[in-house]
């Protein structure tokens, strides 16, 4: 397995494209914790990793709170012993969909307190342990939105954040460097989790594959095999890039 021994932290593992990821770490021998706001739905992904053979932690974590981070990854420490993975996942909710310019200050700022301050929050949090152990795997999540910009006025604050979070990925890499810790960005296209399945259409859904040079939806488990080697020995040598996992719709 590649990543025995290793401990893992996976934000917003809960559900979706976190939770397929929290899985595959568990199946490569990493220890997972499950850092979510809903404590249920990270409990039921701790169970199913037990029930995998494997070990999981579920704990209940705001990524926009500095407070909450920081406690949940002394947990992750003093139950695990170290933490060598720290998955970036935690998203905000998708905004009403209206006209950009009737976005109100408080609905812009909301995808940037989830989606980038997380990223800072988590990253700084876990810093400590991987500089005095000389290594670590950083992994943050960008959108193919920034790449093939959709029209819904609603989607700006996201794709600005997430946008920001390409930036914040590689300025860390250059800071952390020197301590081997690797950072880098996944930057997944639309993916059939629950929550866009609530939200769009089959049309939507069927036209969006048919864009892609594998014309099929992307499914959560599409992200694991990438996340897995971000995470591995494999990719010791990359940092501060990102890697598009879309099905080849928005091809860097």
């Amino acid at each position: 397995m590649r990543l025995a021994e290793r401990v893992a932290i996976v934000t917003g593992a809960g559900n979706g494209i976190g939770k397929a990821i929290a899985l595959g770490l568990a199946r490569e021998g990493a220890k997972v914790a499950i850092a979510e706001l809903d404590l249920e739905a990270a409990s039921q992904t701790e169970q199913e990793i037990l029930n995998g053979g494997g070990s999981g932690k579920a704990i209940a974590t705001n990524v926009s709170s500095e407070e909450s981070t920081a406690s949940m990854v002394k947990q992750v420490v003093d139950a695990f012993g170290r933490v060598d993975i720290l998955i970036n996942d935690a998203a905000h909710p998708p905004l009403p969909r209206k006209p950009w310019y009737e976005l109100s200050v408080e609905e812009w700022n909301k995808p940037f307190s989830v989606d980038l301050l997380g990223c800072f929050l988590c990253s700084k949090a876990v810093f400590p342990y991987m500089r005095s152990q000389g290594s670590g795997r950083i992994i943050n999540f960008s959108s193919s939105t920034v790449v093939g910009v959709p029209g819904s006025g609603g989607v700006l604050p996201y794709v600005s954040a997430k946008a920001a979070v390409i930036g914040f990925t590689r300025t860390l890499a250059r800071h952390v460097g020197d301590h081997g810790i690797n950072v880098n960005t996944l930057m997944p296209g639309s993916t059939l989790t629950e929550r866009v399945k609530r939200r769009q259409s089959k049309d939507y859904i069927d036209n969006y594959s048919a864009q892609r040079c594998f014309k099929r939806p992307g499914q959560p488990q599409d992200m694991v095999g990438a996340a897995v080697f971000l995470s591995s020995d494999d990719s010791s040598f990359i940092t501060g890039q990102t890697i598009l996992v879309d099905g080849g719709r928005g091809m860097l």
